[in-house]
């Protein structure tokens, strides 16, 4: 793939970053429209039901209720080949219901990982990684201690 190409990809990636960070879901799913295939591939969870473009689609706009300040910085994004990853902290203030939690209005921050493969400067296919424990924590709900990471680092 060449460098153009490679270049291109890491700018679309940002720009759906930038697309939630407005919190504006019509914005963003018109952005979704523009960079994503109809018929997404999409390894995360997502609600029952939806997928290809509509699950992601759904998925921006229910953490949108859930932290309607949603902020994504990205920390790291590296490219190579059809793939872009990016390593994001989200930070928002809880004011919908989630999981069954209640609003709180507490502030989380969390991380996730996400790979986008692209083909034709499409996003094609989605892996991603949420850290919903740290979140669920973040709310004041109990974990059992056999789930909780270890902060000894063992």
């Amino acid at each position: 793939m060449s460098t153009a190409q490679t270049t291109s990809n890491k700018a679309t990636f940002t720009r759906l970053h930038d697309a939630m960070n407005t919190g504006d879901v019509g914005f963003i799913s018109k952005t979704i429209d523009a960079v994503v295939e109809p018929d997404l591939l999409f390894h995360a969870p997502v609600p029952v039901g939806a997928n290809g473009v509509q699950a992601l689609k759904q998925v921006m706009a229910i953490l949108l209720r859930v932290y309607p300040d949603l902020h994504l910085a990205v920390e790291d994004l590296i490219a190579e080949g059809d793939k872009v990853v990016g390593r994001t902290t989200v930070t928002g203030t809880h004011r919908g219901e989630y999981l069954g939690i209640e609003p709180t209005g507490k502030s989380v921050t969390y991380n996730e990982i996400f790979i986008f493969r692209f083909v034709d400067g499409r996003v094609a296919e989605i892996w991603g990684v949420v850290d919903v424990l740290s979140q669920l924590q973040q709310l004041g709900v109990t974990v059992p201690a056999t789930l909780a990471p270890s902060r000894t680092g063992a």
